[in-house]
């Protein structure tokens, strides 16, 4: 009995470490050799898990060639592009959809003119998942990576020229997305902050680890005390009050992002939609400069339009003194970036004191009065109203001017993706007054021209009389010198517009053009007194169009 009891005790203490489920080669029981002397051996048992995948995995470091370059996460669904790089299928596909062409660590841009499923890659990224007892990626749905994306060009910031080239590559509008290149602001003097959308939260993805909080408890109370202060400040009777507390909501919601969320509370947006059309000056441009700062984080942009801050600050578009209105412009701009808003924003009529403001004198307003109207005009509604407002001769008198010819180039992208907007072109010779900035060179950098190339492709296929206007303006000769002479993307588009236009030709047979081009004399030869009127007007800051 005392040499059992013994055993038993050397039993309990011995150390053992079972094989498990997870490893090479192992059995649904496995068994684990323990020496406890030069001549007994003892077995332990280990019965695993009937699943192939711990609920307990011990996390391994995955390697970088499984990983997305934009995600940053296990790939579900790898594809490889033309470039030889590979990336999550969906990611890809937002890629294209918004023409971004993300810079990699090494330097390189992907080109994902073509793509094609790497089963290699997928099957060896679910081998690992089971050998180091991870669940398996799930596919990214389009929303989540949309999300990701605006993430990945929200930290590498483009310059315009890039964000030209990538919507003259695809000039088509997508409806189902709101994430663009076109997020961020200009610094200045004047503004709320430098940057008009803040990076988007990405999703919970596989493996990917969060920091944790150990006093997430005193942080909020002192949020909330944070708030109850400001709060009190903006509903004071004492005008100074309301002043420092504006002033304050404006600086803390710029420099501290994590401020921006908790501050968009139903009490403060409520304080703040009345203090934005105050009569004192200073509060109402620190009000909406606040309003500007809030809007940047994107859980945001629904709460406050939902909130019914549009119809004040449109009246302040339409009223407000230039350094009002220009805080104003940047917040439709950033709230327009939201797909949920554009329609809204659009109804309400912010469409015609965006026009106006294109010819602002403050250059920040007029930035921002595009980069609002490229947003708000991806919406087919909007896109109408816009052609209704008599806009597009007014957008093609600011091209010939040179006024913001890469901006106004976008927004002609878009309108040339309609019915309306293609027509409306058509009308106000667009197909000439491009042709010529072509022959004459009047584009100062190569991505402008591919973005003019761009809106006549789109006019390529709308109908027959395209290949009449075309052909009075003498478009071979140019089309065939841009050809010779241009960038690669340059000449694929040109070369796609030729085929067009001769399959075009090819179907015509025996069109009478000289009849057809007749038949829209008379309403072109109107449109082109509307657009002198038009643009009178707008040199007179009028709102009417």
């Amino acid at each position: 009995m005392e040499f059992q009891e013994g055993l038993m005790k050397f039993m309990v203490h011995r150390h053992t470490q079972p094989i498990w489920a997870f490893e090479k080669n192992s059995p649904s029981v496995a068994v684990s050799e323990v020496t406890s002397s030069p001549t007994r051996k003892w077995r332990i048992f280990s019965r695993s898990s009937s699943s192939p995948f711990s609920s307990n995995p011990q996390l391994k470091e995955i390697p970088k060639e499984l990983l997305c370059p934009i995600s940053g996460s296990l790939m579900a669904d790898p594809v490889i592009v033309s470039s030889g790089h590979t990336f999550e299928a969906a990611c890809v596909q937002v890629c294209k959809d918004l023409g971004f062409k993300p810079t990699l660590l090494d330097g390189s841009k992907p080109d994902f003119t073509s793509v094609i499923p790497n089963l290699a890659l997928k099957s060896t990224i679910f081998n690992w998942c089971r050998n180091s007892s991870s669940e398996p990626p799930k596919p990214l749905d389009f929303s989540s990576a949309e999300k990701l994306v605006g993430k990945f060009m929200a930290d590498h910031r483009k310059s315009d020229d890039e964000l030209i080239q990538g919507v003259a590559e695809n000039p088509v509008v997508r409806f189902n997305h709101s994430a663009t290149d076109v997020t961020r602001r200009e610094s200045h003097f004047y503004s709320s902050s430098d940057q008009s959308v803040a990076a988007v939260p990405s999703l919970p993805l596989p493996l990917a680890t969060r920091p944790s909080s150990s006093s997430e408890s005193e942080i909020s109370t002192l949020n909330s005390t944070e708030e109850e202060e400001i709060l009190a400040k903006l509903k004071s009777p004492q005008v100074t009050e309301i002043e420092e507390g504006v002033v304050t909501l404006r600086k803390i919601t710029r420099i501290r992002e994590d401020t921006r969320l908790y501050l968009c509370s139903p009490l403060i947006l409520s304080a703040l939609r009345s203090l934005i059309v105050s009569r004192y000056s200073s509060i109402q441009v620190n009000s909406v400069a606040a309003l500007v700062n809030l809007s940047l984080e994107n859980m945001n942009k629904v709460k406050i339009v939902r909130s019914g801050f549009l119809p004040n600050l449109i009246d302040i578009l339409k009223t407000g003194s230039p350094e009002v209105q220009e805080h104003a412009a940047g917040a439709i701009f950033s709230l327009a970036l939201h797909d949920d808003n554009k329609t809204a924003i659009g109804v309400l009529g912010a469409l015609p004191s965006l026009i106006r403001l294109l010819v602002s004198h403050s250059e920040q307003t007029r930035h921002d009065s595009a980069l609002a109207l490229y947003h708000l005009s991806q919406v087919q509604s909007n896109r109408s109203k816009l052609v209704k407002l008599g806009s597009v001769p007014v957008f093609l008198g600011m091209v010939k001017s040179g006024l913001m010819v890469g901006r106004i180039f976008l927004i002609l992208c878009n309108l040339a993706a309609c019915f309306e907007g293609r027509a409306a072109l058509l009308n106000s010779g667009a197909v000439e007054c491009l042709v010529g900035m072509l022959r004459e060179n009047e584009l100062d950098s190569e991505s402008t021209r591919e973005s003019c190339v761009a809106v006549l492709l789109e006019l390529s296929y709308s109908n027959l009389r395209f290949k009449g206007l075309a052909k009075t303006a003498g478009a071979m000769e140019v089309f065939m010198a841009v050809e010779e002479n241009g960038s690669e993307r340059l000449q694929e588009k040109v070369k796609r517009m030729m085929e067009s236009m001769k399959v075009r030709e090819e179907e015509a047979g025996n069109v009478n053009w000289e009849e057809l081009l007749d038949s829209g004399s008379s309403s072109s030869s109107q449109t082109r007194c509307r657009l002198v009127a038009g643009m009178d007007r707008s040199s007179a800051n009028s709102s009417e169009f």
